[in-house]
């Protein structure tokens, strides 16, 4: 190291002496045993670590998606409004612009995304950015640029600055060769498509990048997510969201999966709560950096006829998207969990009628003031 720093220190000198007079920046140099991306030792920012404050100072990109809105909000009351910054690259929509702060990110733009988390002195970042399934595999360069390179950013600034970082993972990590009932958290992961392929790569560039740089990185594995404060959003479980839309709007709906494609699924409340207990948990008390988290699981046939009890007349019809099916057919149907239950102390809230209960609670009253007004 110390002959890293006079290497440093020496090309910095020859830079500034330069007759030219130029003013010349210094490059970023690369430092073993540091970070992938080491800042020259005379770099002039302001940084502080979580120790020294009394709340994390949180980060979350790609916030407008499903779940950085709701994450938010979960932790702006946990920590406090101004502490939870959240960001995108889309105009956000009134009522999420003035509820916290709210700040433009492009994560392909590394030095814009360093500033930020320098200028905020961020210690928390979640990482949403992402192309999900069905439109990753529509937009392959798009999705690989933005679910890779974009990833290779975040984990280089976490690491420089030293962050908490929190990447998702998802069902789509694993593939028709993997074990489907149940997965467990450790078995052979061969996706086939470009949004599963990023996901197992940022698993294992969060593993190495903790062991190489001792980056504190955290990931769960989602299963199909739920939500009632969102639109579909081209991923293959959304199916599990338009079900609630169409029956209350139109009282009829047409699934593009199977009757029989079982999928682990998942309420929203439980997924941002296990996602702020995992980032909560003692370092200490994680076996691995990667976990699987369940709560249900259940075919679109099982799903209609939950929802049929709260609105008899819906009538459902299936017409097979080849390429959805197809995914689908590849994941897991089941989730073992018991290494995040017995580690962290995971439990899920909600069952598929708690779901169902819920969905019509916030989309039926939505719905009934929608007609009034």
């Amino acid at each position: 190291m110390p002959i890293v720093k006079n290497v440093s220190r020496a090309v910095s000198q020859l830079l500034q002496s330069s007759g030219c007079g130029c003013g010349i920046s210094i490059v970023p140099v690369r430092c073993i045993g540091v970070s992938p991306r080491q800042v020259a030792s005379d770099a002039s920012f302001h940084s502080v670590s979580f120790s020294e404050s009394d709340h994390p100072r949180v980060l979350i990109t790609g916030g407008l998606g499903q779940l950085g809105v709701g994450l938010a909000k979960l932790l702006r009351k946990r920590f406090g409004k101004n502490n939870v910054i959240l960001s995108d690259i889309r105009k956000p929509a009134d009522n999420v612009f003035y509820s916290g702060p709210f700040i433009y990110a492009d994560i392909l733009d590394y030095k814009n995304l360093r500033e930020i988390v320098v200028n905020n002195r961020i210690t928390w970042l979640f990482h949403y950015s992402a192309l999900l399934s069905a439109v990753g595999e529509a937009n392959v360069p798009l999705a690989r640029a933005v679910n890779i390179t974009g990833l290779h950013n975040v984990l280089d600034i976490a690491a420089e600055h030293n962050l908490r970082l929190f990447v998702p993972s998802t069902i789509g990590a694993f593939g028709p060769t993997s074990p489907r009932d149940p997965t467990p958290d450790l078995c052979i992961q061969r996706p086939r498509t470009i949004y599963g392929v990023s996901k197992v790569h940022a698993e294992l560039m969060g593993e190495y990048y903790h062991y190489r740089y001792g980056l504190d990185f955290r990931c769960l594995r989602y299963p199909g997510i739920i939500s009632a404060d969102s639109q579909p959003g081209g991923g293959t479980t959304d199916y599990a969201v338009q079900i609630f839309h169409d029956a209350i709007k139109m009282g009829k709906f047409q699934c593009n999966l199977k009757p029989d494609t079982r999928l682990p699924m998942m309420y929203i409340d439980d997924c941002l709560k296990a996602t702020l207990e995992v980032m909560e948990a003692p370092a200490e008390a994680l076996s691995m950096r990667t976990y699987n988290i369940s709560a249900m699981s259940f075919t679109p046939e099982e799903l209609a006829q939950e929802v049929q009890k709260h609105v008899p007349e819906l009538q459902v019809t299936y017409n097979v998207d080849e390429v959805r099916q197809a995914i689908a057919d590849s994941w897991p149907m089941n989730f073992d969990d018991r290494n995040a239950r017995r580690d962290w102390g995971w439990k899920h809230d909600y069952d598929l009628p708690e779901l169902v209960t819920t969905m019509f609670s916030f989309l039926g009253s939505d719905s009934r003031i929608a007609q009034a007004n």
